[in-house]
């Protein structure tokens, strides 16, 4: 794809030798390990480079990012409320609010350029930047770009996308086509299934069904399997299964120290558990979507309903449409999911199918591409 584009934007002015980048976005995992992943990359190629991540107050990259060394500032922003109205009547106080707050940043840290993942906090860094003649550099990890990212698109620097055929949403001349970043624990993984099922001390006789609702749990797919745990039993199938806070409890409830059943609010070794799953149910955010094309795993989608633009659906429909998953709607999910799963169970030739068309799909370097693009424009 050609690139082409001039950058107009203020000299770049790295203060002691490396550059400096904001790195600004989070809300799920699907955001923050991407941004984490490019920050890594470019630290190889740049050692001498400074980074600060800007996320919401609140939401889990504040945690997440300082576990994996990087330094984070909070800005007071939501995003807009889908499912409540009546929850945004402060949105654009906050929003407003954000902007002073990311000024102040810019002034402390003094940026060479800046880097959105999407997210509540990556508007009004970008914004920012922008009208200051800053660098900025966008990845859009889903297949139907979100309006912030669209309205960024036009003044951006470069755009990174995860999929093709966006040249409907961002400008052509300066759109690259990456793949999505993913974990190096998870794209260089090399647990065996044998190690993997110790860690979970489930047996090698019975396949295992891995179910992961994103990083903060999915309500219908724990309705699911909650409504129908003692399936798995019956049909000699096993279950690691992530619930995320909102439903532990309740998790916890209905196992009642069930057999071949591990559960947890968050796996955090997600390596041992792609190693371990035969087959798995999972929401389709980009992240989710990107690690399992890796992993090379059959996999039924339960896409987010609520998710901006209904991107989660086009990302599990671009997967469907090429044979390498299965895909039941969320106001389906507590009749068809189990029922779906326990037919692909028993269909070794459907299986087999979806692991190699899914497995054609994985992308291992992304970080690297995005990385080295965006030093080479700042040289």
């Amino acid at each position: 794809m050609s690139e082409g584009q001039h950058i107009n934007e203020m000299p770049v002015s790295p203060i002691g030798g490396g550059l400096r980048f904001i790195i600004a976005g989070g809300g799920t995992g699907g955001h923050i390990f991407p941004a984490i992943a490019i920050a890594n990359a470019i630290k190889k190629i740049a050692p001498q480079s400074a980074f600060l991540f800007v996320g919401a107050k609140g939401k889990m990259e504040m945690e997440k990012v300082p576990q994996a060394g990087y330094e984070i500032k909070g800005l007071d922003i939501a995003g807009f409320n889908r499912s409540s109205l009546i929850k945004n009547i402060g949105l654009p106080f906050k929003l407003l609010n954000s902007f002073f707050q990311v000024a102040k940043i810019f002034k402390s840290f003094k940026p060479s350029a800046v880097i959105g993942v999407g997210g509540y906090s990556s508007f009004p860094v970008l914004r920012y930047a922008q009208s200051k003649g800053i660098p900025t550099f966008i990845h859009e990890s889903n297949s139907f770009a979100g309006k912030s990212n669209i309205m960024l698109g036009k003044k951006a620097t470069k755009i990174f996308t995860a999929s093709d055929s966006m040249q409907q949403f961002f400008p052509v001349a300066k759109t690259i086509l990456t793949g999505n970043p993913v974990r190096q624990v998870i794209s260089n993984s090399v647990v065996s299934k044998e190690e993997a099922l110790r860690y979970f001390k489930l047996s090698a006789q019975k396949k295992v069904v891995l179910a992961i609702g994103g990083s903060l749990g999915a309500k219908t797919i724990n309705e699911a399997i909650h409504k129908n745990i003692n399936g798995f039993a019956q049909n000699n199938l096993q279950l690691i299964w992530q619930t995320g806070k909102p439903y532990f409890e309740t998790a916890t409830k209905a196992i009642n120290d069930k057999e071949g059943i591990y559960m947890n609010d968050f796996i955090t070794q997600m390596e041992y558990a792609y190693s371990a799953a035969d087959i798995v149910i999972s929401r389709s955010g980009a992240m989710a979507v990107a690690e399992l094309c890796i992993v090379g795993k059959p996999v039924i989608f339960v896409p987010y309903p609520f998710a901006a633009e209904d991107h989660q659906t086009a990302n599990a429909q671009a997967l469907v449409n090429k044979n390498a998953a299965m895909m039941i709607k969320d106001n389906d999910a507590e009749k068809q999911l189990i029922p779906a799963l326990i037919n692909l169970t028993k269909d070794d030739a459907a299986q087999n199918e979806m692991k190699n068309n899914i497995s054609k799909l994985a992308v291992r370097n992304a970080d690297e591409v995005i990385a080295s693009q965006i030093v080479e424009t700042l040289k």
